[in-house]
Formats: C-alpha cells, sequence, structure tokens
C-alpha cells in the first residue's frame, strides 16, 4: 500500500456453490494432515446501512492481548511444522542463498564533490551507506545498519544530504515499522552529531541552502501500547535547527482543521523557497503552498489550492515554478506557473501529454529529463526549458529505469535499469558528451540469455484490453502447460514494471512462467486507468486478473491446477478477492500482507488514506461495494479453496496484521478440500521495507516450496 504524501453485490453465493461442486484440490499425493489451531469466535455484529455483519474473529485486532499472541504462536508452530516437512524447501533455500551472494548498489548521487550512495554486498542483511571522493575510489562506510542490532532488523529507509555533502540525514526503522527515527551523521568523522528526531512517518526531508537544519514532517507520539495501530492523523511540518533537541523545533505548518492532510517538504535549489505539496491520504491529487525563505517569518502562500490534479514539483528558475502534473492531461505533462502571477490563464504548457504516460520528470542538467511509460515499459525523453524535444535516451532493451538525479547545472546524472532477467544495472550519463557508460553491473550466477519476455494482450470481461508480461525460459516446450506464478497489484496509481528478483529467477528456474499483467487501478496508462480501478469501479481490477488467468489457460500456457497466484498489500488484497470469487481458477495463493476486511481498513493506522481508492463503509453505495468483494466477509463454507500460504509481520503499522490474521481464521474454518490453508507471521518484521536479506530468503524459500508442493513441480537440486 503506498502512501503518497511525498506528493474499493454480485451473485456470489450461486457462483460459489456452482465452483464447489467442480472444485479440484491440490495435485499433492497424499497431503500431510494439517491439525489447525482452534480459533475462538464471538457474536461480534455489526450493522451497516441495515445490514448486519457477522465479524467472529475480531478480538485478533489486539495485537498486544494474550489470546492473539498464542494464536499466534500457535498458528506458526503449524505452518512451519508444514514447511519443514517439504522435499522441495531446502534446495530451493540453498539455491536462493546462491543467487542472493551479488553486490547490489544503489543510484549514486552527488553533493559538495562527493558521491554517496548505498550498497548490500552478498548475504548482508541490510543496505550499507557509502561515501567516495570520485567514482574510482575505495568508497568509505559512513553508516552499517548491520552493527545496529544482532537480528538486522535495523534498516536505513532513506538517506539526505545536505548540498555541501557535509552531513546526512539518515532515517532508521526497527522491525520493519514504518516509524523511523532519524539521525544526523557527520561525513568527515563518520559520526552522529547527536541530532536525534523521532515519530517521523511519511515524510521527506529537506535542507536549508546554508546547512543550518532541514523541514521535515512527524505526527505527535502515539501511545507506546497502540504505536502500531493507532489512526496516524494531524501531520505536521517543522524546521529543525542542528545541535538542538527536537523540542525546539519550529513549527512551519500544520492544519488542526483537516487531520488527514499530510506535508511534504521541499527547498528549491537556489534555497529561496519552501514548495509543500498537500496531500490528503493516498489521493493522486494534491495542493501546492509555498513559503518564502528569503524573508524571515513569511508566511505560506496557497498556491495551488482546488485540489484538482496532481502537481509534482520539478524545480524553478526564480519565481517560475515547474511542475508535472495531469491537470487536464491525464497521461501527465509539464506546466510552468510564475508565483508573482498565478493566475492559471498566465500558465504554460512546456511538455505537452503524449501517447505514453509521463511518470516522472527532473530538472537536471540544464534540461528536463522526463521518463515515461510506454505499454508498461520505460522511455526516457530529453526537453529543454522552453519545452523543445531533445533527444531519446537509448536504453539496454524493454525494461524500467529509475534515477536521473542532479542539480540544474550538474555535468552528469545517473540512472538504474532493470528487466525480469536483468540485475540492476547502474549508468552513468554525461550531457557534454551524450555517452552513457555502464557504473556497475552485477554479477548473478544465472544465464540471462537462458530467459525471454514477451508481452502477450488479453481481453478484460468488460472488453478492456490489458497487457502482460510473461517471462520463463528459452527451452520450455510451446504448446504445453507449464506451473505458472500470476502477479498483479492493481491499485493507487502504481505502475508494475519489469525488474528483477532472485526469487522469481528460482521459479523460473524449475520450468515456471512468471506473469505480470498491468491491471486497471494502476498508473501505466495514466490517470484514467488509475480511476477505472476505483471504488465502485475497483471489480474491474479483479476481473482484468481473473481474465489473465483465464487467458492463460485458454492458450494452453497454464492449467487451473498448475496455477499460483501472489500480490502483497493492495496485491493481497486483488489474491484474496481472486480466490473468493473463482476458487476454481487456481491451484494455490499467496496473499502476502493483505488488506482483507474492506469494511474496517480506514481504522487503523493510515487505513483512513486508502478511502480514495477503496472508498468506505459510510457510504451506503461504497459500503455495497466493499461488502461483495471483501475478502473476509466473502469466504464461504462448503468451498473448496485453493493452497493458500497468507504471509504477514507482527510488527505491520501499514496493513495491520490483523487483516491477515482474521482472513487465515475464517478461511482455516470454512475450507471443504484437503488444499492446505496456512498462515505465517514473521516476528520482527513489518510491511516489507527493510526486511533482512536472511528473512527474505526464508521467507521467499517457503512461498516457492509451498506453491512448488502444490502444484507438483519437480524442484531441481541445485
Amino acid at each position: 500500500m503506498s502512501t503518497n504524501f511525498l506528493r474499493g453485490a454480485v451473485g456470489l453465493l450461486g457462483l460459489l456453490t456452482l465452483v464447489a461442486a467442480g472444485c479440484h484440490t491440490s495435485r499433492v499425493v497424499n497431503p500431510p494432515p494439517i491439525a489447525y489451531p482452534p480459533t475462538a469466535t464471538t457474536n461480534t455484529v455489526d450493522t451497516y446501512h441495515g445490514t448486519a455483519v457477522a465479524d467472529p474473529y475480531r478480538w485478533l485486532e489486539d495485537e498486544n492481548g494474550e489470546g492473539t499472541r498464542a494464536w499466534v504462536e500457535a498458528e506458526n508452530a503449524v505452518t512451519f511444522r508444514y514447511l519443514e516437512s517439504l522435499p522441495e524447501r531446502e534446495p530451493l533455500r540453498r539455491r536462493l542463498t546462491e543467487l542472493y551472494r551479488y553486490d547490489r548498489y544503489g543510484v549514486p548521487s552527488r553533493y559538495g564533490g562527493r558521491y554517496f550512495f548505498t550498497r548490500v554486498r552478498g548475504l548482508e542483511n541490510q543496505t550499507v551507506l557509502l561515501t567516495a571522493d570520485s567514482l574510482e575510489a575505495e568508497p568509505v562506510v559512513l553508516l552499517d545498519p548491520n552493527r545496529l542490532s544482532a537480528d538486522g532488523t535495523v534498516a536505513l529507509k532513506s538517506y539526505v544530504p545536505n548540498d555541501a555533502g557535509t552531513r546526512v540525514v539518515c532515517a532508521l526503522s526497527v522491525a520493519g515499522s514504518d516509524w523511523e527515527e532519524w539521525r544526523v551523521r557527520d561525513v568527515a568523522t563518520g559520526q552522529d552529531t547527536g541530532d536525534v528526531l523521532q515519530w517521523v512517518k511519511f515524510s521527506g526531508c529537506a535542507w536549508a541552502r546554508d546547512g543550518s537544519g532541514f523541514f521535515y514532517s512527524r505526527y505527535d507520539a502515539p501511545p507506546e501500547s497502540a504505536k502500531l495501530s493507532k489512526v496516524n492523523e494531524f501531520q505536521k511540518l517543522y524546521f529543525h535547527r542542528l545541535g538542538t533537541p527536537q523540542s525546539d523545533d519550529t513549527l512551519i505548518y500544520e492544519r488542526k482543521d483537516h487531520p488527514k492532510w499530510g506535508f511534504a517538504g521541499e527547498t528549491t535549489e537556489d534555497g529561496r523557497y519552501l514548495v509543500i505539496s498537500v496531500s490528503e491520504g493516498t489521493d493522486t491529487r494534491n495542493r501546492v503552498f509555498y513559503k518564502d525563505l528569503s524573508k524571515p517569518d513569511s508566511p505560506v502562500v496557497e498556491l495551488l489550492r482546488d485540489f484538482d490534479a496532481s502537481y509534482n514539483f520539478i524545480g524553478n528558475d526564480g519565481s517560475v515554478f515547474y511542475f508535472l502534473s495531469d491537470l487536464d492531461a491525464p497521461r501527465s505533462r509539464i506546466l510552468a506557473i510564475d508565483v508573482t502571477r498565478p493566475e492559471r490563464s498566465l500558465w504554460r504548457e512546456l511538455v505537452p501529454q503524449s501517447d505514453a504516460t509521463l511518470t516522472s520528470a527532473g530538472y537536471v542538467g540544464g534540461r528536463f529529463i522526463a521518463v515515461y511509460l510506454r505499454n508498461a515499459y520505460s522511455e526516457v525523453k530529453f526537453f529543454g526549458t522552453d519545452g523543445k524535444y531533445q533527444k531519446t535516451l537509448e536504453l539496454p532493451g524493454i525494461g524500467t529505469v529509475s534515477g536521473f538525479t542532479g542539480r540544474q547545472d550538474s555535468r552528469e546524472t545517473f540512472f538504474a535499469y532493470t528487466s525480469f532477467n536483468t540485475p540492476t544495472r547502474l549508468y552513468r550519463y554525461e550531457f557534454a558528451t551524450g555517452n552513457t557508460t555502464l557504473w556497475k553491473q552485477p554479477e548473478v550466477p544465472f544465464r540471462p540469455e537462458d530467459y525471454e519476455t514477451r508481452q502477450v494482450w488479453f481481453t478484460s470481461k468488460d472488453g478492456t484490453r490489458v497487457p502482460m508480461f510473461i517471462t520463463g525460459r528459452r527451452d520450455l516446450a510451446p504448446g504445453k502447460a507449464h506451473p505458472a506464478l500470476l502477479y498483479a497489484y492493481g491499485g493507487f496509481n502504481i505502475s508494475i514494471t519489469p525488474s528483477f528478483s532472485p526469487a522469481n529467477l528460482l521459479w523460473m528456474e524449475q520450468g515456471g512462467l512468471y506473469c505480470v499483467p498491468n491491471l486497471r487501478g494502476g498508473g501505466e496508462f495514466g490517470e484514467e486507468w488509475h480511476q477505472a480501478g476505483t471504488k465502485l469501479r475497483k471489480q474491474n481490477v479483479f476481473d482484468d486478473f481473473i481474465g489473465a488467468a483465464e487467458w492463460l489457460v485458454k492458450e494452453r500456457r497454464t492449467t487451473p491446477g498448475q496455477l499460483a497466484i501472489a500480490g502483497g498489500s493492495n496485491g493481497g488484497l486483488l489474491v484474496g478477492a481472486a480466490m473468493t470469487q473463482r476458487p476454481d481458477l487456481f491451484g494455490a495463493a499467496l496473499p502476502a500482507v493483505g488488506v482483507m476486511d474492506m469494511l474496517r481498513f480506514h481504522l487503523f493506522t493510515i487505513g483512513w488514506a486508502w478511502v480514495s481508492d477503496y472508498g468506505s463503509s459510510a457510504d451506503p453505495e461504497q459500503f455495497r461495494a466493499l461488502f461483495a468483494y471483501s475478502p473476509y466477509h466473502n469466504l464461504k463454507p462448503g468451498t473448496c479453496y485453493p493452497a493458500t500460504l497468507v504471509t504477514t509481520g507482527d510488527h505491520d503499522d501499514r496493513v495491520v496484521p490483523a487483516h491477515s490474521f482474521k482472513f487465515a481464521a475464517r478461511l482455516q474454518a470454512v475450507q471443504a478440500c484437503q488444499n492446505p490453508v496456512l498462515i505465517r507471521i514473521e516476528t520482527r518484521a513489518g510491511h516489507g521495507a527493510g526486511k533482512p536479506t536472511s528473512k527474505i530468503i526464508e521467507e521467499s524459500s517457503d512461498r516457492i516450496a509451498f506453491i512448488a508442493h502444490q502444484l507438483g513441480v519437480n524442484v531441481a537440486a541445485p
């Protein structure tokens, strides 16, 4: 679930009764019997707009309750006993460990003549922050989170150097929580300055031009007992001056009349303005305010206050601000607004909307670098500040690029390139010569040329054409069905594009297909595509996903008994909805950290922020739509559901684990066949970010071993 502070009744009963009669069980021969832990139920019933809705597992929402902790322990005992019995588990774990033994670098950036970048060496648990005088010099370790905890669960979430490159703000999180503790590190000494900021979440960092301090956003401290579940509201924007306690920080902006507004501050390169993006949850629309830092005690000016589109600040030339915006352009364009003459009639369009989706843009090296998505893979174009097209950057192939940061006078920029069979490569681009050179290329023990990706198009239920990437070994026999893993997301304007994953490679090594459809609700084709999968139109997302599965079966790429589905967060909801609507279509399901109770998601942490995509049960019409597909509420007794391994983390404060707890408990109670229903609850882990490499390998091995076993895949020993 993305939270964009830095910038939702079908005849199911009849359907399920019909498919239950013809439902296939997993292909496992003599599956081991599972004795699920007894799970208590209550008579909890809520009434929504005249409809009574039972919630018998409400008590599992109490993450600190003794009963919940005992249930977690009992479920994990059953799950790990089962996973440990799988013959596929150990060879897959060994091979995945081999695949992770490579160095992974982050895109470099330059501040004050120094380079800053991250690296993970082989099986290191966490990302290490490095700095170097030149690209050829041996880098110096600036911060190594691996030394901050014995179990590797302290993670560097982000870092921001000041303009001079003398100090760096480092955002750390513990056990995968969204809560961050910020520290400031002195580059020369490699030591912390003593500045410590707490209760920071969903915040950017914007240094003052003189390096005296920085702007950031935070919440008030929650009660300790509810810090992982309490609703997050009333974010405030502060300035922290170096060398002073957090209690002395200057409040820059707050809105007591708008508890759901979030603030992301960004200083302009010339140091004159603080640009404040004002968001409401995950809504792509935002407001933009600014403060003139050249004038002491200047007020915050509401520049764009209509909440009518997205406006992402790119840079400025004096009083002229450049924005990437989808105003009257669902695939986005670049606008220029003079803040001294902000009338809409005086706005200038510099780069118009095109037939590709403009996803990001930077003002670097005296030009705009625009990154587009064309059919869900990247294109990069350069434009002058007058909006004139200059060139298209040649890329290594059909994949995904990111990066292109720097200053307006930078002589170079860096970008990352990846694809389904290409581990992330880093490139340096020189503006003077136009040359692109490879800086870092990882060495992973496999042959990329043995794999191929094809993009196909299928037709969804309502006639909409949807693309899908299919990747697998080149030597797979054509016209023969193969085990397949179908992964998607479909929400919050997030685009799912080609990227490399050792775990996905592991699956493909075993002869499996990895299939990624670009569903409505995502951002691949602009804001109209996104909106087509929201609120009362959310069923389109599930129809697209089911349509992808039906196409794979129809085209004999796989069979229902060989097809597994996976997704995380909003993608976990997707898997939950698909398996409850079409349990006959899938052999196994892997819902991860999913939003499973669509009637109560808004009552925990940042869940209220997702109403812009999902809608809310408080609205009668939206309630009916949510209730019709909510995975937890649409599990029906007497139905044979696919073999399911639910995964979550006990420190997930984005999508609280109660969603997965309640769904798994209900699914175990109603399952009408021998297909296993297990829940794997990672301790000291959150929504996913910052998870140690060791835990990633363990969890990924378990997930692939589970579906390999259920789908009858013959796992080859490494």
